[in-house]
């Protein structure tokens, strides 16, 4: 044999680890990933409309028999487990037979009792989720549960708010798919709004900041998206900034005046199940008469122990998948 230069000098290949021959690049992005749930659960939207496909309720657990005053945990009344329960077996039936799968969140650990309410604690985009940092003291530690959750389910937390910033899901809607309304206030703070408007350029959507009026919790109680082109507001809380910015880009309005089906029975609290069909609370006839007059379909739940606790269907659905949201 013969050696040559060119022989003793001939390296062997790279092992895969160190790039080599072996080594299989990953060519998709996350939202491919998670539409072939390969390695993820099927999530996301980028609608307030699309045809709801799946969600996530908490099964009401023993933390809701607090000893503090309701008020103290953030609730007008104290809700009675038992009915809560039977309640939210009811909406499980009524979303399924929308054809929504229901994922119900039955934890080994008991968590603060405003968990009940998941929409706050997770906002779904495209690519994943953005758990949420809520504002209030009593909620704090609910995040590692919502976390649990998720990931039990293998649904991608895609970001945490930090440092001083809170972040509430309630307050982020979808306009379109590139653009999205988050309500500043209480409960999301001008910190969180900047955090995830950062987040969001990254993934080319455009984020339009509007202020909420005081008392309100979230924008979702200011406006609600039945469909493409309509929105309902709250006619006591909402602002000539946001009905411009509605009115600019053609969205109808269904305006709703204060009263007690708006402001006890939280009658715009509603989740929108497919374009112009929602549900929502009864007890609240008159706008439902509203409703179905602007060409929506109602399908009515129960939630009176919610309305106790300060909060109807849209609060205490947590929104994974909606259908065409891309």
């Amino acid at each position: 044999m013969i050696l040559t230069m060119t022989t003793l000098h001939k390296k062997p290949s790279l092992p895969a680890t160190y790039g080599g021959a072996a080594w299989l690049p990953r060519t998709k992005s996350l939202a491919e990933e998670l539409t072939a749930q390969k390695y993820w659960h099927h999530c996301g939207t980028s609608t307030e409309w699309g045809k709801l496909r799946e969600i996530i309720l908490h099964w009401p657990g023993e933390e809701l028999n607090f000893s503090e005053p309701p008020d103290h945990q953030l609730m007008l009344a104290r809700p009675d487990l038992a009915t809560l329960r039977h309640q939210t077996e009811s909406l499980v039936t009524l979303y399924q037979k929308e054809g929504v799968t229901v994922h119900l969140s039955d934890l080994s650990e008991q968590p603060p009792p405003n968990f009940l309410f998941q929409r706050d604690l997770f906002w779904a985009t495209p690519q994943g989720v953005i758990l949420g940092r809520p504002a209030a003291l009593q909620r704090a530690g609910e995040e590692p549960f919502m976390a649990q959750v998720l990931a039990d389910l293998k649904i991608p937390v895609i970001y945490h708010p930090h440092g001083q910033a809170t972040f509430e899901g309630a307050d982020a809607l979808w306009l379109d798919p590139t653009t999205v309304l988050v309500g500043s206030g209480v409960r999301t703070n001008p910190e969180g709004v900047r955090q995830l408007r950062w987040l969001l350029e990254s993934m080319g959507v455009t984020l339009l900041e509007v202020n909420l009026p005081q008392g309100g919790q979230h924008l979702l109680g200011v406006v609600n998206f039945a469909d493409a082109d309509l929105a309902v507001v709250h006619g006591g809380r909402v602002t000539s900034q946001l009905t411009g910015l509605l009115r600019e880009r053609g969205i109808e309005t269904l305006i709703l005046e204060p009263d007690p089906e708006l402001t006890d029975g939280l009658g715009m609290n509603f989740v929108t199940l497919a374009p112009r069909r929602v549900l929502m609370p009864t007890g609240c006839p008159e706008i439902k008469k509203h409703y179905r007059q602007a060409g929506i379909e109602v399908v009515e739940a129960e939630v009176g122990e919610y309305l106790k606790a300060a909060g109807g269907p849209a609060c205490l659905t947590g929104i994974l998948l909606r259908e065409n949201f891309q």
